[in-house]
């Protein structure tokens, strides 16, 4: 177990500002209409990692060091995350973000060793915390054996459960356009080669944050723009390029429930929000 003591509690600060640019591609990428209010989901392509290109790893990750910890496990993915919406942004706010590396742990799984880091985020406006939240970051070992070549499936999942739903097909232009916004250069979301060869992986990754972006526009459909004040979500299967997708959601009082499921009927994705 390596000693990663001195690593927690490390933070950064970034800053940037709500551009009219920056909602208008947002709303372009997920196909919402543009209004003054500033949707929820957002506030993940602000403060950005912005290292130079010559800083960048082989899976296009900005090297090991920094401010995360140099894991020495080469495969890293956003797992999971619990937001709270405190007060909503506004177009032209001037944001920081206070990243803080709240903890670091090792354990061992079917696919072999695991670390997590676990990441505390404040966006703040000013002197006040608009949204508070805890990113868990997991790293894996290097995949084994390569993923099947073909996705086509014809299946269609039972929905009946779900009062809110929404297919969609994620396709290459999305997945660019997300990572473009998010300057995410994680070269599972555009090339296919090193996707399937180097990470064992059937095709193109769709990005966690984007599923968790979809589930977020389904509820302001029904709720309204910064209907959420919690919102949390967890990947339990990655989904791909050109495979379809069902975003579903149900009310239960004043909490949420909302998934992405696959044509399989399986589970990609469960989030649960509160009014």
């Amino acid at each position: 177990m390596a000693d990663w003591a001195d690593w927690i509690g490390k933070s950064e600060t970034r800053h940037d500002v709500i551009t009219p640019g920056l909602l208008q591609r947002f709303c372009a990428t997920i196909d919402r209409p543009v209004t003054d209010e500033i949707p929820q989901g957002l506030h993940w392509c602000l403060c950005l990692p912005d290292a130079p290109s010559a800083q960048l790893a082989e899976d296009g990750h900005p090297a090991k060091g920094g401010f995360l910890p140099p894991i020495p496990l080469p495969r890293r993915m956003w797992a999971s995350s619990k937001v709270a919406f405190e007060h909503p942004l506004q177009l032209g706010d001037a944001i920081s973000r206070v990243s803080t590396v709240a903890s670091i742990e090792e354990k061992s799984g079917k696919s072999g060793d695991l670390v997590f880091v676990a990441v505390d985020h404040e966006t703040r406006v000013g002197d006040r915390v608009a949204i508070r939240e805890r990113q868990n970051i997991v790293y894996r070992e290097p995949a084994t054996t390569a993923a099947p070549a073909s996705l086509a499936s014809n299946e269609t999942p039972d929905l009946s459960g779900w009062s809110w739903q929404q297919k969609i097909v994620p396709s290459e232009p999305l997945l660019f356009r997300y990572s473009a916004l998010t300057f995410n250069s994680h070269r599972i979301h555009y090339d296919q080669p090193y996707a399937m060869q180097e990470e064992g992986y059937p095709g193109l990754v769709v990005q966690g944050p984007l599923m968790a972006t979809l589930l977020l526009n389904l509820a302001a459909r029904e709720l309204g723009v910064n209907g959420l004040s919690r919102f949390s979500f967890r990947g339990q299967a990655p989904a791909f390029a050109n495979a379809a997708i069902y975003l579903v959601g149900k009310q239960e009082g004043e909490n949420i429930a909302l998934a992405v499921i696959g044509n399989d009927g399986k589970e990609i994705m469960t989030a649960q929000s509160a009014i």
